[in-house]
């Protein structure tokens, strides 16, 4: 709990404020009881002098006296007479000498009320100083979250807000390039959708029947390789159209798409019989009255969504895959769960969550297995914008089982 408390910068300013002063305060009172009281030499033998200057009697110190205590001597004279020599000590105040009233109170009391005096004067001043500082850090950490729209204070003209003007000036730099980048990636994946579009019909024209003196082996050549250039076409095709959605998620154009009420069980099936895919329900009343179970969201996303996982399944699994649909009671409230299962070689551990990240595919990957690292990218996306998460767990028996949970209430959350 210390360390927490002392981690913060204003509160370690604070306390090294405190403990100067405190330490000047110690010394500047040792000072002044050093110069109050000076120190006494102890007295150890007592000459008594006539009107002439001579010597006429010499006294020793008893023994056995205490520090503090009044002096006494027994001075024999030069005539055998015995006189005693009493020098009263002056009185202390009874207690601590460090407690005397200096001022009409006691020195530990003034010493006290000093040490909070300055606590409570330099902590607002300490305070003040580092709040510019957690708001700069907090202007930093949002920007650095994601938020590029993140800007801090920049009031007064020290090296605080300095520092706090350079960065905006930063990343209002880093914002704009981003944007045209996005922008730039945007409208080029827009246009190349009309140049594959007049190639594949180019291609279907220029490709002449086969005739009969042309040879089996030469036809079936031909249409190998007419089927190839459309297959790379298709998978064109396929890249543009994730990057311009990846684009538009990313420059908040998909923001225009309302989110509305709509049956997430008919949007599984469809996906799940385009590629047999096997479909489980798992719901509860009301949703599982009708076997349907309805959400806010937008269902051209979510079909997107659950597209790329079935095809990421269908990519890297011999058969065997399964989408299971399920709804469950969370603190958060009701959440829908898809899960994608398949029999694939797994993902490693250490990979479950660079998988999401934009063009990144497990080692290893080859090239006939197609993709180039989108799918899961914007199923990241996809969800993340209707405010769930996605994850990836190793599936019992082999394979990998990809998790969605979503709030049924479509709650819409823009990065």
């Amino acid at each position: 709990m210390w360390a927490r408390f002392t981690s913060h910068l204003y509160v370690r300013i604070w306390l090294a404020v405190v403990a100067t002063v405190l330490v000047l305060t110690f010394l500047v009172g040792a000072a002044w009881q050093f110069s109050r009281d000076p120190p006494q030499l102890p007295i150890r033998e007592v000459l008594v002098h006539n009107t002439d200057g001579e010597v006429i009697g010499t006294a020793q110190t008893k023994p056995g006296r205490k520090p503090g205590d009044d002096l006494e001597f027994d001075v024999v004279t030069k005539d055998g007479q015995t006189l005693n020599l009493l020098l009263p000590r002056p009185k202390r105040p009874p207690g601590n000498p460090w407690m005397r009233p200096p001022f009409g109170f006691g020195f530990g009391w003034m010493l006290g009320l000093v040490g909070f005096a300055v606590a409570l004067g330099a902590y607002p001043i300490m305070r003040r100083l580092t709040l510019r500082l957690e708001a700069l850090q907090r202007g930093v950490e949002r920007w650095g979250a994601g938020d590029l729209s993140a800007r801090v204070n920049t009031d007064g003209s020290d090296e605080v807000a300095f520092l706090a003007s350079r960065f905006n000036h930063a990343a209002e730099r880093i914002e704009t390039l981003m944007a045209l980048h996005k922008s730039l990636l945007a409208n080029a994946s827009h246009e190349l959708r009309s140049p594959l579009a007049r190639i594949r019909m180019g291609l279907e024209l220029l490709t002449p029947p086969p005739t009969p003196e042309q040879s089996p082996q030469a036809a079936k050549m031909a249409s190998q390789q007419k089927a190839e250039i459309l297959r790379s076409i298709n998978e064109l095709d396929q890249l543009i159209d994730e990057i311009l959605l990846a684009s538009r998620l990313d420059a908040k154009q998909a923001d225009a798409e309302p989110f509305e009420a709509l049956d997430l069980t008919g949007l599984a099936a469809e996906e799940c019989a385009r590629i047999n895919a096997d479909l489980q329900l798992e719901l509860q009343p009301p949703a599982g009255a009708d076997h349907s179970l309805m959400l806010q969201g937008s269902a051209r996303l979510l079909r997107r969504l659950i597209r790329n996982l079935l095809e990421n399944a269908r990519r890297y699994s011999q058969g065997d895959i399964s989408l299971e649909l399920a709804q469950v009671r969370t603190r958060e409230g009701q959440r829908a769960v898809i899960k994608v299962h398949d029999r694939g070689p797994g993902v490693p551990k250490a990979q479950r969550e660079r998988i999401f990240e934009p063009f990144y595919r497990l080692p290893g990957a080859s090239e006939r297995e197609g993709g180039v690292g989108l799918g899961l990218a914007l199923v990241k996306s996809i969800s993340e914008r209707h405010g769930g998460t996605v994850r990836c767990e190793a599936r019992p028996g082999g394979g990998a089982s990809f998790i969605v949970e979503l709030p049924v209430d479509g709650k819409k959350t823009v990065p």
